[in-house]
């Protein structure tokens, strides 16, 4: 389970988080929405121990990151938005080496590494410097890398943007998979779409705060919206924005 209590975060002046309060259970799959600049990557990273929060509590399967980040990442499995890998390795070296820092039997290891890049298409790739790879790519090893060591709780920052249609109905695949098996699973998407097909449970936020939360279905009915996009509108309080901007654009 990953829990946020009363957390605010800070940049300068800028609240990131402000006093939010939610908790991503196990078993179902969680995905976290918002607009640009809500707070989602900000909040995500704390799971790791990558921010720490100015004030609030936040626990990963009962620990605290901010006071042990290490312990947090033998939890917690996490792939960021921006794809930040080491450009002079490639993908063999880079599993290799990530291995070995979780503490992976070399046995184990293999029978992981091979499964993963069987999964994502990237045998071909194995022996390419990382730098070479592209965007796609590039986000499938970032993915892999995250899943390696087993994790309980598995996010995963915008991880649908730059994947084939074959690799995110096998991430999607993958997500139902380790939700089934009672793990933490929680991802972001700027697409509502996807969203409402894939997560069991939603969490709106907007300038740092939670707006909405429940299924797909609760959001719909609460809001009395057809579809996630006008209750996504809705919650953040845009819906009146876009019309005006709409009708500024067409003239009306």
């Amino acid at each position: 389970m990953l829990s946020y209590l009363d957390v605010t975060k800070l940049y300068g002046e800028v609240k990131a988080l402000d006093g939010v309060t939610v908790e991503f259970r196990s078993g179902v799959i969680n995905a976290l929405l918002g607009p640009n600049g809500s707070g989602k990557s900000t909040m995500m990273k704390m799971s790791v121990g990558l921010v720490r929060p100015d004030s609030g509590q936040v626990r990963v399967d009962g620990v605290d990151p901010s006071k042990d980040p290490v312990a947090a990442r033998r939890i917690v499995g996490y792939s960021p938005e921006e794809i930040v890998l080491y450009e002079s390795l490639t993908p063999a070296e880079l599993f290799s080496f990530v291995g070995s820092i979780h503490g992976i039997p070399k046995e184990t290891l293999k029978e992981r590494v091979n499964t993963l890049i069987r999964l994502f298409r990237l045998e071909e790739y194995m022996g390419k410097l990382i730098g070479e790879l592209s965007h796609g790519n590039r986000r499938k090893v970032s993915i892999a890398l995250a899943l390696l060591h087993d994790p309980r709780v598995v996010i995963l920052d915008e991880p649908f943007s730059g994947l084939d249609p074959q690799a995110g109905k096998i991430l999607k695949e993958l997500l139902r998979k380790y939700a089934n098996e009672g793990r933490t699973v929680l991802f972001s998407t700027h697409v509502l779409e996807l969203a409402e097909a894939v997560a069991d449970r939603i969490t709106i936020l907007h300038q740092g705060r939670v707006v909405g939360f429940g299924s797909p279905k609760d959001l719909k009915e609460r809001l009395a919206a057809a579809d996630l996009e006008t209750a996504f509108l809705k919650a953040t309080g845009l819906s009146e924005e876009v019309r005006e901007l709409l009708e500024t654009l067409w003239g009306s």
